[in-house]
């Protein structure tokens, strides 16, 4: 799966989920076997969170941890996953769990230019995708599928991008492209922190 923008770029933390469609063959039906739960980090350098997008299964876990010489006022008002708390620099949280599906859109009452979002999702196939536009699957089962893509910079109150019916024969390695147009970066809008007054 290739993510581009619609001047053909690839386009980073693109987030694509799978799903088997409604009526699909007995093998479509098959998902793959879900891990435990994990523990992702999201660390704080440079003035930005890194990740900006991750992706998480309900269950999860997310640790913020402060790699900078300053504090961070980290914060979330989303309905899924609502939290704060300072760390100063060397810090990190304690874990938090996600238990709900949706996206946690989290950002720094300091630095306005901070925000990066989790995405928990309970779908069968989850990724997002590379430098390279690229979202990688692989064990896919024959069947059809609906394929979603999310990204941050779509426009609001629009639902995910989406292919339906898309069929796949076992063990075919097949590509699929999307083109997405995006709204500007808003982690390079204007910062109170370094405006002179």
């Amino acid at each position: 799966m290739r993510v581009t923008d619609t001047g053909g770029r690839a386009v980073t933390d693109a987030v694509v989920t799978l799903v088997v469609r409604g009526a699909a063959s007995g093998d479509a039906r098959r998902t793959p076997a879900r891990g435990p739960a994990s523990v992702r980090v999201i660390d704080q350098r440079a003035l930005a969170f890194t990740p900006y997008v991750e992706v998480f299964r309900p269950g999860d876990e997310v640790v913020y941890r402060n790699s900078d010489r300053t504090r961070h006022h980290v914060y979330s008002f989303s309905p899924i996953k609502a939290f704060e708390f300072v760390l100063a620099p060397g810090e990190q949280s304690a874990p938090l769990k996600l238990e709900r599906s949706g996206v946690i859109a989290v950002g720094c009452n300091i630095h306005d230019g901070m925000i990066n979002y989790l995405y928990v999702s309970d779908a069968p196939w989850l990724a997002h995708t590379d430098a390279g536009g690229m979202a990688r699957f692989q064990g896919l089962p024959a069947g059809e599928f609906d394929v979603r893509v999310w990204h941050p910079r779509l426009p609001p109150k629009r639902p995910d991008l989406m292919q339906s019916g898309i069929a796949l024969r076992l063990d075919e390695h097949r590509s699929l492209d999307f083109a997405v147009t995006l709204l500007p970066d808003s982690r390079r809008q204007f910062d109170r922190e370094h405006t002179r007054y």
